[in-house]
C-alpha cells in the first residue's frame, strides 16, 4: 500500500496540474482585454477548474486517510484503487469539456456522472477499508459526496446551471462526518 500511496500522490499531482492546461492563453486576445473580455473568456474555465481542483484535493485527502486506516490490502483492493486513480486522472478531460460548455445539459451530466463515479469508488474503498467496523464519522464523510454528486447529476439533467452549486455542497463532507460522529 505504500507503493500505491506514492503512485497516488503522483497521479493526483499530475491530474490537479493538468486541470489548468485548458485555461485560455493570454494570446487569445488580439489587444489588451477589458474586464468584460477577461470575464467572458475566463469565467467558465476558472469555475470548472476550481470545482475540480477542490474535488480532487478532497479525494486526495480522503485517499490518504483511507490508506492510513487500512495500511494493507489484497489484490482486489489494489485494483479497485487503480480504477479510482484512473477516474482521477481522467478528471482534466471532463473538466476541460465542462469548462468550455458548462451550461450545456449533456456536458453537465457527463461531468456530474464522472464526479459520481469518483465518489462511488471512494465510498466503496472506505467500506472495504473499515471491513465491518462501524465508524459513523468516516462513513458519513465518505458517503456524503456520493449523495451530493448523485443529486447534482440528477439536477444537471433539468437545470445544468444549478448543478454546479449543488456539487459544491460535497465540500461539506467533513462537516457531515463531524456531525455523524457527534451522534
Amino acid at each position: 500500500m505504500r507503493r500505491l500511496e506514492m503512485l497516488s500522490n503522483t497521479i493526483f499531482g499530475v491530474a490537479m496540474t493538468l486541470l489548468a492546461y485548458d485555461l485560455p492563453k493570454a494570446s487569445s486576445f488580439t489587444q489588451a482585454p477589458g474586464w468584460h473580455d477577461v470575464m467572458r473568456v475566463y469565467a467558465q474555465p476558472v469555475i470548472a477548474l476550481t470545482i475540480s481542483f477542490i474535488v480532487a484535493g478532497l479525494f486526495w485527502f480522503s485517499h490518504h486517510r483511507r490508506l492510513a486506516v487500512a495500511p494493507e490490502g489484497g489484490r482486489g483492493v489494489v485494483f479497485l484503487n487503480l480504477f479510482f486513480l484512473l477516474a482521477i486522472i481522467i478528471l482534466p478531460v471532463t473538466n476541460g469539456l465542462y469548462g468550455n460548455y458548462r451550461l450545456d445539459g449533456v456536458v453537465a451530466v457527463i461531468y456530474g456522472f464522472h464526479l459520481t463515479v469518483i465518489a462511488a469508488l471512494n465510498a466503496l474503498l472506505w467500506v472495504l477499508a473499515l471491513r465491518g467496523r462501524y465508524d459513523p464519522q468516516l462513513l458519513a464523510t465518505a458517503l456524503f459526496p456520493l449523495v451530493v454528486f448523485v443529486l447534482g447529476t440528477a439536477i444537471a439533467f433539468v437545470a445544468p446551471k444549478v448543478a454546479q452549486f449543488t456539487w459544491c455542497l460535497a465540500f461539506l463532507a467533513p462537516m457531515a462526518g463531524w456531525l455523524a460522529g457527534r451522534r
